[in-house]
């Protein structure tokens, strides 16, 4: 599991849990968010920053990830004594360090995040866009860019 992991520098293991169907381990560090199949192949490494959100449901024992990028989010079935979604929620949490709400008029939005590489400690700028918003549309562009050009004063970059 170590070496799948290859975790860096004062990275360290926060909690832990194996998704029963597969044998998939889905490890939370201080810096990064982990999967690793049950051959020990690593399947997924993302720092906290490219987490949009992690949900849990308690009937499913279900933890879904949502992704910054928009990808395919992750879900795993953990057992119920797994601190993995709480710990998930605190990592997200603790790598924001300002957003802004973008309201883009009826039903349309979007945030403006300024976030925390936990690994690095390097800021990092974000836009996630909600449902049915497109990134090349010129009105979300400018608006964005508004809110980050707001949150960088505010944090100073």
């Amino acid at each position: 599991m170590r070496t799948a992991l290859g975790r860096g520098p004062g990275e360290r293991v926060l909690a832990w849990s194996r998704e029963g169907a597969s044998g998939t381990v889905v490890v939370a560090t201080n810096h990064r968010l982990y999967a690793v199949g049950a051959d020990g192949s690593r399947l997924l490494a993302r720092p906290w920053h490219e987490v949009d959100a992690g949900t849990w449901s308690s009937e499913l024992g279900q933890l879904t990830v949502t992704w910054v990028d928009g990808g395919r989010p992750g879900q795993w079935v953990l057992g119920p004594a797994s601190l993995l979604p709480e710990t998930v929620r605190e990592r997200v949490q603790a790598s924001v360090v300002l957003l802004q709400r973008v309201d883009l008029g009826p039903r349309r939005s979007a945030r403006a995040v300024i976030r925390q590489d936990l690994g690095t400690g390097e800021l990092v700028e974000q836009v996630v866009l909600g449902r049915g918003v497109r990134r090349d549309d010129p009105e979300v562009v400018m608006r964005s860019e508004e809110a980050l050009a707001y949150l960088r004063e505010q944090v100073g970059l």
